[in-house]
């Protein structure tokens, strides 16, 4: 590993990107500039020597899974963000809406299996606030007792407290006693204000997302955070997004992952931007990896940019693939994704992850080990 990063300061020509990479070798955080440098003059062998690098440094070879199902209420939304193939309204066609019996039946069927975690995220629905999703989640646990429930972007817990006439930390910590173990990082999309109001000017603010992620922090649940990448963005945009997330963690140590979420632009109305290549996701990974130094991981979702992209991935800085899924998200098919119906067993995750010559670990929500396979 040394070698290789050796290797990669002694023949790099340009002295800024060597001095990134001494700077890396030294455990020592890159700048804006250095990672705006980074997106626009490196090569992906450098971007990914480097990635790579502090990826082994942080996990060797293991490379992360667990075991988890997704649940989409509905995905009718008060929001009509251009990038969202999802939305649907009140009584419109492809429009759904699960009572609390449907989604309670969703998760029996997994009562005998061996998930951890059950993912819940969808549509901001005008008429559903706080309670009501509290109450789905004490349900929930009822079934099944041990389960992690991971749910609700920034976006859907900002209407569904103001609904509940609740201010964000009183809504999180009532949230908290109905079950909420940790919150996924949706939502987030770009930071950047002026792109925002582009693509997703109804939404909650970059503000808002990042003050209710802190107080999620602060009342003790831990969240994910994403970034939308690929439509209308600019390197600087991304780095400006990475800049806020890596300040938040230096202040709360609260982030579990960094997820960086492709744009796919099937049933949208960017659709004209088109998307960007393989090449283009591998090195938003690595860069991603060498600038969130704080950050203990970074993870490729598998069902959004196919197997094979995430294998690849594993070599450019990421350390997770996400779960089992099931076949039970729609968000990103409906976008135009590589896995139209996203499911894999374990045994398949471990199969994809050993044909890249590294260490599945399955895992719980919080990174703790569930079991290492050798």
């Amino acid at each position: 590993m040394n070698s290789d990063i050796k290797t990669i300061i002694d023949n790099t020509k340009n002295t800024d990107l060597k001095n990134i990479a001494i700077k890396v070798q030294n455990n020592e955080r890159i700048t804006e500039n250095e990672g705006i440098l980074l997106f626009e003059k490196a090569d992906l062998g450098f971007l990914g020597a480097l990635a790579n690098f502090i990826r082994v440094k942080k996990h060797g070879d293991k490379t992360f899974f667990n075991r988890n199902f997704h649940i989409e209420p509905t995905n009718i939304c008060i929001y009509n963000c251009k990038f969202c193939s999802y939305v649907r309204k009140i009584g419109q066609e492809g429009a759904w809406e699960y009572n609390l019996e449907q989604i309670l039946d969703i998760v029996r069927s997994y009562k005998d299996k061996s998930v951890t975690e059950v993912h819940i995220v969808g549509g901001v629905h005008p008429h559903r606030d706080l309670h009501y999703y509290g109450n789905m989640i004490q349900e929930i646990k009822k079934i099944i007792p041990e389960i992690h429930v991971k749910a609700f972007t920034a976006v859907e817990l900002d209407f569904m407290i103001k609904k509940a006439r609740l201010s964000i930390k009183e809504g999180l910590i009532k949230l908290k006693e109905y079950g909420l173990d940790s919150i996924p990082g949706g939502g987030a999309e770009i930071f950047n204000e002026k792109i925002r109001a582009e693509v997703c000017d109804e939404k909650s603010s970059s503000e808002l997302w990042l003050n209710i992620h802190k107080t999620a922090h602060e009342v003790g649940i831990p969240s994910n955070a994403t970034i939308l990448y690929g439509h209308i963005e600019t390197y600087t945009d991304r780095i400006d997004h990475m800049k806020r997330l890596r300040d938040l963690q230096d202040e709360t140590g609260g982030f579990n992952t960094y997820i960086p979420l492709k744009f796919r632009k099937e049933n949208n109305r960017l659709s004209y931007i088109g998307e960007v290549n393989t090449i283009e996701d591998l090195k938003n990974y690595a860069v991603s990896r060498i600038f969130l130094d704080n950050f203990d991981h970074i993870k490729a979702y598998w069902p959004m940019i196919g197997k094979a992209t995430a294998q690849l991935s594993l070599s450019y800085g990421v350390d997770d693939i996400d779960g089992t899924i099931d076949d039970s998200t729609k968000i990103y098919s409906m976008a135009g994704a590589e896995d139209t119906s996203p499911t894999m067993s374990s045994d398949e995750l471990v199969a994809l992850i050993k044909e890249v010559k590294r260490i599945p670990v399955e895992r719980d929500t919080v990174y703790n080990v569930v079991k290492e396979y050798n």
